[in-house]
């Protein structure tokens, strides 16, 4: 699918933000319809069915987790990307909990934003079911093998090493919460800092330099994200 035949519906209570995110994004092709509140965000669903929506939290009226509770309460499995302003990272949590694909903080850049959007895309447009070989940069992870190689070389990993890894490859590009990943990898909400060991454990071993990870990122206060690199 081409840019052209993809509609996005920008939920925010600032003109100047629809603005900005008008022009950039028409210039990458997209087409844009706005909403200033969550009302004008539900009857422009219902009319226009778009692809993906960027939604602001801070709306009038009904908030942005309202609206999304709403949209995924009601089987709505549209992209939801988030807008947020706020330095609140637990506002950021929360969406994500509630179903949000991702989230980009104001002031942004478009870059990061195109980004965010095509990976969001790219998960609800893939048709296939999940590759059996998941393979980025010099990292590869063969998830019906369980193997996990880097520059060819087979690692051993341990379980939950193992299972933090496969979790994060079947999300590629996208943050998963803490909460997320205790509750897929435990089965509970194990503290957190539990997982900050594993996942330390787990970029040293996959990682050329642990400190500063190529593979598993840092969302601060927010969760992981295995990022796909050339």
């Amino acid at each position: 699918m081409t840019n052209s035949n993809v509609r996005i519906l920008v939920v925010d209570d600032e003109p100047p933000i629809r603005k900005l995110l008008r022009v950039g994004l028409g210039s990458q092709g997209y087409a844009i319809s706005e909403a200033p509140n969550a009302r004008a965000a539900i009857e422009l669903m219902e009319a226009e069915k778009p692809d993906l929506v960027l939604l602001d939290l801070g709306l009038p009226g009904m908030s942005g987790h309202e609206l999304l509770r709403k949209w995924r309460d009601d089987g709505l499995d549209i992209p939801v990307v988030i807008l947020s302003s706020r330095t609140d990272e637990a506002g950021i949590v929360q969406a994500l909990e509630l179903g949000a694909d991702d989230y980009v903080t104001k002031p942004f850049g478009m870059n990061e934003l195109v980004a965010r959007i095509r990976v969001a895309l790219r998960h609800k447009f893939q048709q296939q079911g999940e590759k059996p070989i998941f393979q980025t940069g010099d990292l590869s992870v063969d998830l019906v093998k369980r193997i996990v190689k880097v520059e060819g070389k087979e690692v051993k990993l341990s379980p939950k090493e193992y299972d933090i890894l496969r979790m994060l490859v079947q999300h590629a590009g996208k943050v998963l919460t803490h909460h997320f990943l205790l509750k897929q990898v435990w089965g509970d909400s194990t503290d957190v800092q539990y997982l900050r060991v594993y996942v330390r454990q787990l970029r040293q071993k996959i990682e050329k330099s642990p400190d500063q990870p190529r593979y598993i990122t840092t969302e601060t206060g927010v969760g992981y994200r295995l990022r796909e690199v050339e």
